[in-house]
């Protein structure tokens, strides 16, 4: 294996390694116990229930109490996946009203004319905001750890203590309809199910339609306790429209119709005796989003969804205000509407504490003191309070809520006990002691004052509401204090494999600097123009830029501008090479030209052009031209991509005439031409201003991504067999490697392209004319020179403009390294059903395209089109070996500021939410980066015959 092709499979076996151990030691998810709840559990705690003498009045003999009194019979629970906050509150609660605002109007109706059993609740998540997650938390009562995001794609069943583990354990019959997540969670929970794939997002209606067709009926069924309906509309339209579109109003408006049916079909049966007399509705969603329709991240519009709970019991009791979180407003008709607040961590404990079920061992969770009311607020309880005259309905409810918090406590305490004891870390002793001084604190409350005055209500009732409220802050008070910490240190780091892992990727920068050394200094390369060792201005400022960069990921504010800060660097490189154009007099157009898409860049960054749909942020941005003119774009955004397909296959056409015009190359071009007439085609039949939906009727509109694929794999394959059975000369020298180059962006720009969707040409023309910019610019100290030493210079900063430009491109297309960044949509290009490997391949595709593989593949344009003086031949293999591991060594150097920073920050406030997205993100782009770079090795540079050179490494 010649030209040193070895290192780069090195490099990547050593970057594996390092990512593999790192990983282990900073994404290690908590340690999830064996241990299960049980009924009989509870007579450990110290709580009062178990005492005979306060049994409920109302509580029949053949109903088991367990670990609370039941205070409802059945529960409906209608999941809106990523119903953001403001699409259930009213408009009058936020600064500016949106088209999105007000569409839930029977939640909002209820809620001012039933105050007392209808609530607004805001439910804040816990990040990582994905489906998967949030519905875990919600059952589980726990904080799922980051690297559960990468089962979002395949749930793993939930194995641990959980909400429907509970339910099943204890005789509930639960029936769920919707997102398969919960069939795939919990296999064998369900009396009933109606799973529905959710990972088609194009798809807007399947799922919320098998919710409708079953949800009704049931509600008129005896068959159940608990009954799950979970849709998915809102969630697939913001992923491909967005919140500010049409199809998220209109799926708005028929959630408010399903539920208006809902609410009718439970009201008429609530009457006394119904067969919902004592059923709670609970509306919510797992998790918010983005107006962008993204989700995954810790930003307000992630983390704050809403829950709507409605009782059909008489109006309960209010609570004390020291415990009411509600704040208050009058919506557009003048009605005062109350929202409280609930952490869905609270979620798993208050169900169970309602429904009278034990509470999921490993729940950390505080049972809510609203929502337990809503539910639990209409019991009679005579014999509870004895003969104790003129007691306030208050006391009722607070002393069942302070017996119920004190086994909430006495759960939570025994959960933290028992896993600091098996964990292998668990929390530190002064964490431990801390919390444990808390609750010691008011479980000495509960011994020796406020069960003492529970046993003798009759002389003591003027002292017990203050001290049931008393009481009541201890109990939250720790379980608060437990809730702080776990989200603070929960995820048990392992500093030794932490450490191992930025060792070996020190390890892997030395070795790569050592072999680029080695390699520079066999060939006779310099990065100086006299030829000798020194050290050059252009190495000098490439490793600034590079320590720059690197040192920018210290700050989670220059992370979340991570597009601007690449896009600043890379025109600060543009000014210098802009410096030596004018100098030189050479080029300078070029400079100009180069710094002018660098700004176009930039402003694509702010603005959002590749994300946002002309009618959302980008029209709001620029009101005074865009109105008045929608037509015109909405034609115009039509034939802009197609003109732009045309000129990118001309350009194609061109470089590869120039190159090479004859054989196998001329084949791949056509190949080409014909895919980007296919997806003009497909542009042409899924636009509205035309209506040609009926050309494709028979054949589907997946056929022609799928054809645009075929013919990708088929130019690859002849590619392959080029590479196998026919062996290059190298007396054609650039020639040769100009049409590699361009064939292999030929056959993947096409699949890239049809993913990114319209913008894709626009990227694909940036791309082009940026590295020929970066191309030409690198001649610009050649230019005049004699041969000799400045034949072998080796300048290292096109090489860091081009890293810089991939970074840019990836910010361009609408990316960031977050999950929500993901476009999840572009994986159903050309498929409607969620099929793993497939989908998997065009995700990465889609995402990396433009910023990791075209460039790779692209990087021999550096060595190929590189002036050359009269005297003598450079060895252009030797040289494009140099160049593909300075740029590795530059992706390398980045990934490893990003380890060393996510190391700093593990105790981060934002570490879940942007530091390890950041970490996975550039990881899995190191990873595909080494092997494209051994691919593009293995293409470049096997079976040329070129005796000149040879492998300085062997």
């Amino acid at each position: 294996m010649g030209k040193g092709i070895w290192v780069h499979w090195v490099m990547m076996l050593l970057h594996v390694v390092a990512i593999l151990i790192f990983t282990r030691g900073f994404l290690l998810t908590r340690t999830e116990l064996p241990n299960y709840s049980k009924c009989d559990d509870v007579s450990e705690s110290p709580c009062f229930f178990e005492n005979q003498d306060h049994k409920p009045h109302n509580q029949s003999q053949n109903h088991k109490v367990c670990w609370s009194k039941p205070a409802i019979d059945r529960l409906v629970i209608i999941v809106f996946d990523a119903l953001r906050f403001d699409f259930v509150a009213p408009s009058t609660f936020f600064q500016e009203k949106k088209p999105w605002m007000n569409k839930l109007q029977l939640i909002q109706q209820l809620a001012a004319t039933n105050a007392s059993s209808a609530r607004i609740f805001k439910a804040i998540a816990d990040p990582p905001t994905t489906s998967l997650q949030r519905l875990k938390g919600l059952t589980t009562g726990g904080l799922p750890t980051f690297i559960d995001v990468g089962n979002s794609f395949g749930a793993p069943a939930i194995v641990e203590d959980n909400l429907l583990h509970q339910l099943a354990q204890n005789g509930k019959r639960v029936v769920m309809m919707g997102d398969d997540t919960w069939t795939q969670l919990f296999p064998n929970h369900f009396d009933k199910s109606f799973p529905y794939p959710s990972f088609n997002v194009r798809d807007l209606d399947t799922v919320d339609n098998g919710c409708i067709d079953h949800l009704l009926p049931f509600l008129h069924r005896e068959d159940w306790d608990v009954l799950i309906a979970h849709f998915l509309g809102v969630d697939h339209a913001g992923h491909i429209f967005g919140v500010d579109s049409g199809q998220m109003i209109e799926k708005l408006e028929q959630y408010n119709t399903v539920l208006q049916n809902v609410v009718e079909a439970l009201e008429s049966q609530s009457a006394p005796g119904g067969l919902h007399e004592n059923t709670l509705l609970l509306v919510m969603g797992d998790h918010g989003q983005t107006v962008n329709g993204d989700h995954g991240g810790g930003t307000a519009e992630e983390i704050e969804t809403s829950m709507f709970a409605l009782s059909f019991k008489n109006p309960p009791s209010s609570i004390p205000a020291e415990f009411d979180t509600s704040f208050c407003g009058l919506d557009l008709d003048k009605r005062n509407i109350c929202i409280s607040s609930i952490q869905q961590l609270d979620f798993a404990v208050t169900i169970s504490a309602l429904l009278g079920i034990p509470f999921p061992f490993g729940s950390i969770g505080r049972v809510n003191p609203q929502l337990y009311a809503l539910g639990a607020g209409t019991w009679n309880f005579e014999d509870s309070v004895g003969n104790c005259q003129n007691q306030p309905k208050l006391d009722e409810w607070m002393l069942n809520y302070v017996n119920v918090l004190c086994t909430n406590s006495w759960q939570v305490k025994r959960y933290i006990d028992i896993y600091s004891a098996s964990s292998v870390i668990g929390f530190s002793h002064e964490d431990l002691l801390h919390i444990g001084n808390i609750y010691a604190n008011a479980e000495e409350r509960w011994s020796h004052t406020t069960k003492k005055l529970l046993l003798h209500k009759k002389e003591s009732c003027n002292e017990l509401l203050p001290a049931l409220k008393r009481q009541i802050e201890e109990y939250s008070a720790f379980l608060a204090s437990v809730a702080e910490l776990a989200r603070s240190k929960w995820t048990e780091f392992n500093l030794k494999l932490m450490g191992a892992g930025l060792g070996i990727m020190v390890i892997s920068l030395i070795i790569h600097f050592l072999a680029i050394k080695k390699v520079k200094e066999q060939y006779g390369f310099s990065f100086t123009s006299s030829g000798d060792s020194g050290i050059s201005f252009g190495l000098i400022f490439a490793c600034f830029v590079g320590v720059i960069r690197a040192c920018s990921f210290l700050s989670n504010s220059f992370i979340l501008e991570e597009g601007k800060v690449a896009c600043f660097l890379l025109a600060t490189t543009g000014f210098v090479k802009l410096r030596s154009s004018v100098m030189k007099k050479k080029m300078i157009s070029e400079a100009f030209v180069f710094l002018l898409l660098v700004t176009i860049c930039r402003f694509t960054i702010q603005v959002g052009l590749s994300k946002h749909a002309p009618s959302s942020e980008f029209v709001s941005a620029y009101p005074s031209w865009m109105l008045g003119i929608t037509s015109l774009w909405n034609f115009v955004a039509e034939v802009l991509p197609v003109l732009a397909l045309i000129l990118l296959a001309f350009l194609l056409h061109k470089a590869i005439t120039r190159s090479s015009p004859e054989g196998i190359w001329k084949y791949i071009i056509m190949g080409t031409h014909l895919s980007f007439i296919l997806i003009a085609v497909h542009w042409a039949v899924e636009s509205n201003l035309l209506n040609l939906a009926w050309v494709l009727k028979d054949v589907g509109s997946n056929c022609i991504p799928r054809l645009v694929y075929s013919i990708g794999l088929g130019q690859l394959l002849l590619l392959a067999i080029n590479q196998l059975f026919i062996k290059q000369k190298s007396s054609e020298g650039s020639k040769i490697l100009s049409a590699k180059a361009v064939a292999m962006f030929s056959v993947w720009s096409s699949t890239v392209i049809i993913l990114l969707g319209k913008q894709g040409p626009f990227i694909a023309l940036v791309f082009i004319i940026g590295g020929y910019c970066i191309m030409r610019l690198d001649n610009v100290e050649l230019d005049g020179k004699d041969g000799g030493s400045w034949n072998l210079m080796l300048d290292p900063v096109p090489v860091t403009q081009w890293s810089l430009f991939a970074v840019c491109l990836f910010f361009c297309t609408g990316h960031w390294c977050a999950f929500d960044g993901l476009r999840y949509g572009a994986a159903f290009t050309g498929f409607d059903e969620f099929i793993l490997v497939p989908q998997a391949i065009l995700l990465t595709m889609d995402t990396y395209g433009f910023s990791l593989i075209l460039p790779i593949l692209g990087l021999p344009f550096l060595v190929a089109c590189r002036g050359q003086t009269e005297k003598g031949k450079q060895p252009i293999l030797g040289r494009l070996s140099l160049v593909y591991m300075i740029y590795g060594l530059i992706v390398a150097t980045s990934v490893t500021a990003t380890i060393l920073c996510v190391t700093i920050h593990r105790r981060h406030l934002m570490v879940w939410g942007l530091f390890a997205p950041k970490f996975v993100f550039d990881a899995a782009g190191l990873i595909l980066t080494d092997s494209f770079i051994c691919l593009a090795s293995l293409y470049y540079f096997s079976r040329v015959e070129d005796h000149a050179l040879y492998d300085p490494l062997k």
